[in-house]
């Protein structure tokens, strides 16, 4: 592993949105609750794994071209649960391995995608 990747490196993965009040309401039903904390009143910020955080921040002029994939080992219960909370897949993948990748747009059309392991 390169030494840039080791302890101590912690990784925020921004998707910037047009209208930040707008589209906070979809973010915290698409992550299941509200975001660990707020960096200031435009800035929200959600821990997807340790060290690993999932940013929400206006920035109208950058908004929209965000894509991020979090792998993760729930992927059929996760998916299920976002239906619940009302956001459906915008689309579904299915690579030759088998793995699948769920993904989502938000509003302004930042993707977010969930991958998993082949289906059982």
């Amino acid at each position: 592993m390169s030494e840039f990747l080791k302890d101590g490196v912690e990784l925020f993965a921004t998707s910037c949105v047009s209208d930040y009040a707008a589209a906070y309401p979809w973010w915290e039903r698409l992550l299941g609750g509200p975001p660990t904390f707020k960096a200031h009143e435009t800035e929200a910020v959600w821990e997807v794994a340790a060290s690993r955080w999932l940013v929400v921040e206006e920035r109208p002029e950058r908004a929209g071209y965000g894509s991020v994939t979090i792998f993760v080992s729930d992927l059929d219960d996760r998916v299920a649960a976002i239906s619940g909370r009302g956001i459906e897949p915008s689309e579904r993948e299915t690579y030759d391995n088998g793995v699948r990748k769920i993904i989502y747009r938000d509003p302004d059309g930042n993707e977010i995608g969930f991958g998993g392991s082949p289906a059982d």
